[in-house]
């Protein structure tokens, strides 16, 4: 029998294939990967506390490769075979985000890898937005985009072959997994002439601009990749004297001592060229690079207190403002280990330090005790979702100032995962058994 790559191994391959395909496809994200890894090396100097940590949690290694990319898809067919691609990859689908509330007519899942050893390995995760063709008003119009989607594969039949045969066999050699990956890739590949008449693509961008980006392509070219920095408050910064324009705030919590959750800014959208297929001439805005800074993950009451106070915070016009005002009501958040991990609104991952292995917790000792003594040592288990204000505001910011947010309809799970043909994990439990498996592992139950 030929010897299988591993997922993670295969997911490796796919997200540096896809990172050398859209700095070619968008120099300017290029450009802005290499501001992010000065700013992370300038940080880890700066603070080698840091670096310290990064380095014994096996994350310097890995710290300039991109954590997630984001699509839009048409179809339910299309959502179900992206989930069996992915799942050649090691990538499960997690979350159920649901942007119409924020007046982006999509419902989205993110496709990721759920064990420790995988995030370890390589924690690349997709942010997979399905169009809802129910929202678009007008009768006709939803009809003709229902048909344009039905006339199209975004799928190369070597990839649809490669899927069935990984299923078939139970996995791929080095060879057809280096194949996987270039035909999978094409999915992904922007196309500038369009599908439609300029007449169509018009009709369809007033009804949303995102509408037109789903329905009007041969395939769901990649919207966006995102590095993760150190300090996103500093790339913000530094962007204009790049020649970057950045989106007007940086997306999710402020600035803190303890990061929680996910902190996300982009640079503006490009405008670029494309060719209509009745031969008239015209442009799209879709494509962007994101940078995103993650901390801790929080328990169902610490992200209850976070949405209360975001919403109570609500947005600015300044970027600098906007952070002062969001840490002054944030202020009611704490921010150190400790309270996060006694109050119960964070995750923690706990191991044995060396005297806890010397001398093993014993019935009735608490954690609280065996962390005062030194045996047992407690860190943020890290957030590796997604915030679908946050998502929702990035999105809103690339569509155009022209765009309109629209109130839409309500939540629809179940819809969403009868298209994706499995159901959607819940982050929550993953996260909870996380933290459960090491504290079982260090003899606590």
């Amino acid at each position: 029998m030929d010897n299988f790559l591993t997922s993670d191994a295969i997911r490796t391959l796919f997200s540096q294939a896809m990172s050398n395909m859209y700095q070619q496809e968008v120099p300017q994200y290029g450009t802005l990967t290499q501001l992010v890894t000065a700013v992370n090396d300038r940080t880890l100097e700066a603070h080698p506390e840091l670096k310290n940590r990064l380095a014994a949690a096996d994350e310097l290694s890995r710290l300039s490769v991109e954590r997630h990319g984001a699509i839009r898809v048409g179809t339910a067919a299309e959502l179900s075979t992206l989930r069996q691609m992915f799942a050649i990859m090691g990538m499960e689908p997690v979350g159920y985000y649901d942007l119409s509330q924020a007046g982006v007519p999509v419902h989205s899942t993110a496709f990721r890898p759920v064990t420790d050893r995988a995030l370890r390995r390589n924690p690349f995760r997709v942010f997979t937005s399905l169009l809802r063709l129910e929202l678009i008003d007008d009768d006709a119009l939803r009809a003709r985009a229902a048909d344009i989607l039905a006339a199209r594969d975004i799928f190369t039949p070597g990839c649809r072959a490669l899927i069935a045969q990984h299923q078939q066999q139970g996995g791929l050699n080095a060879t057809e997994a280096a194949r996987f990956v270039q035909e999978a890739l094409e999915t992904f590949r922007w196309h500038a002439h369009t599908t439609v008449d300029s007449a169509t693509y018009r009709a369809l961008s007033q009804q949303h601009r995102l509408i037109a980006d789903v329905v009007c392509f041969r395939g769901c070219h990649i919207n966006h990749l995102t590095p993760r920095t150190l300090d996103i408050d500093r790339v913000q910064a530094l962007m204009p004297s790049r020649g970057i324009e950045p989106k007007m705030l940086i997306e999710g919590p402020p600035q803190r001592a303890v990061p929680i959750l996910l902190r996300q800014t982009s640079f503006k959208a490009l405008e670029e060229t494309v060719q209509f297929n009745d031969g008239a001439p015209g442009t799209h805005t879709a494509r962007f690079g994101e940078i995103e800074q993650r901390g801790a993950a929080l328990t169902p009451k610490g992200r209850a207190l976070y949405d209360r106070l975001l919403a109570e915070a609500g947005s600015g016009s300044d970027n600098q403002q906007h952070q002062q005002h969001l840490s002054a009501v944030f202020s009611e958040f704490p921010d150190d280990e400790q309270a996060l991990r006694e109050q119960e609104l964070a995750w923690f991952r706990y191991r044995l330090t060396e005297s806890g292995e010397q001398q093993p917790p014993r019935a009735g000792e608490s954690i609280a005790q065996l962390l005062a003594e030194g045996r047992l040592q407690a860190e943020p288990i890290v957030y590796e979702d997604f915030l679908p204000v946050s998502a929702a505001g990035i999105f809103q910011s690339n569509l155009g100032s022209e765009s309109q947010a629209r109130s839409a309809g309500n939540a629809s799970r179940a819809d969403f995962e009868a298209a994706l043909g499995a159901p959607v994990q819940d982050e929550m439990a993953l996260y909870q058994q996380t933290q459960q498996r090491s504290l079982t592992r260090c003899g606590i139950a």
